[in-house]
């Protein structure tokens, strides 16, 4: 019996080119993108993953330690005193830039005169130097000639803070500056999310005689609940990995009053050499982080099931 063989039509042929063709240029729009990504971020990650069960200065060949780097760390007072000044970072910064950008979204989500200026005078600190914004920081909590002590000696304040020269008020002075500095960039995204707020449920509310706060409380906070979450896992990451700020205006001092676990990083691997036990350090770093963003998700998952 002899068997025919069928040749795939014409059409069905074209149809699995185009459907490869588009493939192809769908990876050719990422692969720049994940090449650099595997390059710059996955290839380092996976390196400090083992360097964290290797004992190497750079100079020697590594040797492996096993579980060394972290029974260390449990024995280190540098590394909890940095874990203590990063939650104290982390809970300061945290709900006064959410609080701080969530009000200057409110009150320039608005049609007024010149509304455009005040928008991009808040954004501006965002994408200043930072080391221009940590010099003037630092001249603004100058304890002798600074502003900010100048005002306060003004309202009767007899002995101001000396903030960045002291042990209690070097990290509420770089709160504060951090917050100044971030609440521009995340007013932007609160901003996106009050605008696709439909007007008729405001106009609804106010028909039937709810007040400001009530409407507030009752439409603008549950609608933004997409946003606020996206912003507080931003800021939560942001707050744990910070670094760059606290480096230029206080360097870890007075004494180690905010040195935080992203500077111990730098200094145990950079400064002193010890790279395996600095990648300890960013490995439990990192846990922490994935670990509270992980909560964040699943209690976001809960209310959103309500």
């Amino acid at each position: 019996m002899a068997h025919v063989i069928t040749q795939p039509a014409p059409e069905d042929s074209r149809r699995r080119r185009r459907a490869w063709r588009g493939i192809l240029i769908g990876w050719s729009f990422i692969l720049p993108n994940f090449l650099g990504f595997a390059l710059f971020t996955l290839v380092p990650m996976l390196a400090a993953f083992a360097l964290a069960f290797l004992k190497w200065d750079s100079y020697n060949t590594p040797e492996w330690v096993g579980l060394e780097n972290f029974r260390r760390l449990l024995r280190d007072e540098n590394f909890f005193v940095a874990l203590r000044n990063t939650l104290y970072y982390a809970a300061g910064h945290i709900p006064l830039t959410l609080a701080a950008a969530l009000g200057l979204a409110i009150a320039l989500d608005r049609k007024l005169r010149g509304v455009q200026f005040f928008r991009t005078a808040a954004f501006f600190p965002y994408i200043t130097s930072l080391v221009a914004v940590a010099v003037v920081w630092n001249m603004l909590f100058n304890p002798t000639a600074g502003p900010v002590n100048q005002v306060l000696h003004a309202f009767g304040v007899d002995d101001p803070p000396r903030w960045v020269a002291s042990t209690d008020w070097a990290m509420p002075a770089v709160i504060v500056t951090s917050v100044w500095r971030d609440m521009g960039y995340y007013m932007v995204l609160f901003l996106a999310g009050l605008q696709t707020i439909p007007k008729e449920y405001h106009e609804a509310a106010r028909v039937d005689g709810a007040n400001s706060w009530q409407r507030f409380w009752r439409i603008t906070l549950p609608c933004l609940r997409p946003t606020t979450f996206f912003v507080v896992v931003m800021l939560t990451i942001q707050s744990f990995k910070v670094l760059d700020l606290i480096v230029v205006m206080t360097d870890g001092g007075p004494g180690r009053s905010t040195l935080v676990l992203a500077q111990l990083v730098y200094r145990e691997g950079i400064t002193k050499g010890r790279f395996g036990y600095s990648s300890a350090i960013a490995l439990v770093l990192f846990v922490i982080v994935l670990t509270v963003t992980v909560v964040q998700f699943r209690l976001n998952e809960r209310r959103s099931d309500r």
